[in-house]
Formats: structure tokens, sequence, C-alpha cells
């Protein structure tokens, strides 16, 4: 009988092989990072191994001094007799699968990923494995995107109507991958673009990786003087109830996230428009990417686990529960209600 290459610990996925563990929760001596989202990437690990696009932003969470190691797509390593190889997973810039091969067996884990196309990264790589580690942050047939562009289009008709009142357009979204994926897809010619600082070194860091984002400018105090009632605010979703949002005077506030196809959440969120676009797959996407690994047995982890496990097995699936400690550190990252990564 096989064993298991990756078991849960109170460190997070270890693979015992190997010496190592996947996005672990807790500092440990050897991590496989898939990328650099703080419920992945965690500060104090004694080494680090990650995509080659995901470079830049790890080091910019990690600090200067962290030892990072880094893989090209697909690139072989042997670690402690374990091959391991790195392929994109689309979630955000450097987002990455970890395909794990031992005495025969194959094992991916998938991190967070997404199956629509994005210009900000790698696209989806489907990896064939006899065990699939997938995440459900949005594991319920509810969830269900709508075209990138039919959002932008929402988003620019929005500002528009902002700017004829003379408000201010205040978008938040989480920093590191959906600030990057909105300046992507908004067309600089509807007027100024202002950025959180939060979100100005990981934009940075995406223009250095070749990806095309609209101009912006830093949102600092003249700025946002010279933006008032005309500009588009991207920010973190902790600015909102915050003194920073008094210098746009009158603003408009909404949400981007997959969490706002529900209008449920809206309304918790007490904005006044959102925007479901995501940075993980809905629900056609996680049944077809997990149709698409050939996988035996899958492993069902981060967000809605249980619904994805039962409507797995009752179509002949082996699936299991892959348990998780993450429960959401920063405000930004918090999914209103149940404690899953913010998207």
């Amino acid at each position: 009988m096989r064993g298991d290459l990756l078991v849960p610990t109170e460190h997070g996925l270890h693979c015992a092989p190997g010496g190592f563990h996947v996005d672990p929760w807790r500092p440990v001596e050897r991590a496989i990072v898939t990328h650099a989202h703080s419920d992945h990437a965690r500060v104090g690990c004694g080494a680090y191994l990650c995509s080659r696009e995901g470079e830049g932003v790890l080091r910019r969470r990690l600090g200067a001094d962290a030892v990072i190691e880094a893989l090209d797509w697909g690139e072989t390593r042997e670690v402690g007799g374990v091959r391991v190889s790195l392929h994109p997973a689309g979630h955000i810039l450097g987002s990455a699968q970890v395909r794990l091969e031992h005495g025969g067996d194959v094992w991916v884990a998938a991190g967070d990923y997404k199956t629509t196309p994005d210009p900000t990264c790698s696209p989806f790589e489907p990896v064939r494995c006899r065990v699939f580690i997938t995440e459900s942050t949005f594991g319920l047939p509810v969830y269900r995107w709508e075209p990138a562009e039919t959002v932008f289009d929402a988003i620019h008709r929005w500002w528009r109507a902002n700017r004829e009142e003379g408000r201010t357009s205040i978008l938040m979204a989480y920093s590191l991958g959906k600030a990057q994926r909105l300046l992507a897809g908004i067309d600089a010619g509807e007027g100024p673009i202002l950025l959180h600082g939060a979100a100005v070194a990981l934009s940075e860091e995406y223009a250095r990786a070749g990806r095309t984002l609209a101009p912006w400018a830093h949102a600092d105090a003249e700025a946002s003087a010279a933006g008032k009632g005309r500009a588009l605010v991207i920010a973190p979703p902790a600015v909102a109830g915050s003194p920073w949002l008094r210098r746009f005077g009158d603003a408009a506030l909404a949400f981007a996230s997959g969490w706002m196809a529900l209008r449920g959440t809206r309304r918790r969120r007490a904005v006044e428009r959102g925007f479901a676009i995501s940075d993980h797959a809905d629900w056609p996407g996680l049944l077809a990417a997990i149709d698409a690994t050939g996988a035996e047995r899958v492993g069902v982890t981060h967000g809605y686990t249980a619904p994805l496990v039962r409507y797995l097995r009752e179509r002949g699936r082996d699936a299991w529960e892959v348990p998780t400690r993450f429960v959401g550190e920063a405000p930004e990252e918090a999914a209103p209600g149940d404690g899953t990564a913010e998207d």
C-alpha cells in the first residue's frame, strides 16, 4: 500500500520522505510555498522554495534576509529523495501547484488557483497525478463567475456615474493580486487612478515582472487632493471607516471580491456596490480542474470543504477533507463570516 506523501501536522502539510512542508502555517526548517499570500507564506522559515515568477513578491513579503530558492516552471529539484516541480496555478503572480513524485507515486498540492484568464500571471496548467489536493474557497454551486470583461464594464460605468456627481470612487481590493488584476483591466482613459500605499511596492514588482498595468499614482495627500471627485482609488478593505478616507471628500465605496456574488455579503460589508471578480476558481472551475488531473483521490482544503467532498463522493470520487488552521489574519484577508482567505 502506498503511503501518503503529504500528511497534516501541527505545522501544516508535511512531506516526511522529503523533509519539508508545503505552505506551512507555522515556521519550519524547509518550506515549499505556492504563493506569497500570508496564509500560505509564513515568515520565519529556515528556507523557502517558490516559483521564479513569484520570487519578487515573496521577497517583498518575507524580507531581504529570507533564504529563497526559485524554480522555473516545470524544473525539477530533488529534495530528500522526492522529485519536486512547480506548475502555474493562475491565482496571482507566481502562484504554483506543487508536484511531488516519490517511489512511482505522484501528488499535486494546488494551493490557490483559478482557471479563467488573467494577464497578471501565468495561466493554470492541469498536472496529471494520482492524488490532487484542491482548495475550495468558493466550493459551492452558487459561485459562478461572469466574464472579467463584464465586471470591468460595470466598474467603468460606476466610476463614470460617480464622476458626474463629483464623488471619488473608492474600490476596495486585496493589495496583492486583486489590486494588480484591477490595474490590468481598468481603462486609464476614464480618469486618474490612485493606489493606496499598501499596494504600491507589490504593483512595482508586477511591473518589474513584465506585467502591463494601467498608469497609476500613489494616493498620497497631494494626489488625493488633486483627484478628489474624479479619481478611482484602489485600496485595501481595511480603509473602510478609517480617517484615511476623509481626504477624498464625498466618496462612493465599492468592494471587488468573489464574495460580492452574494447580495447578503454586500450588505454586511456596508458598500454601495460589489463587483464579483475572484482570483479563485468558481464551482465549475474547481470541478474542471479536478477532472483534468485524472486523480484517483482528491483532498479538499481551505474553504467549503464538506460540500465539495460530499459532491465528489456522490459521484464516485475517493475524496476527503484536509484540515487547515488558517482562519484569516489581516482584516483585508478575512472573508465575511467564514474565515476563509479573501479573494
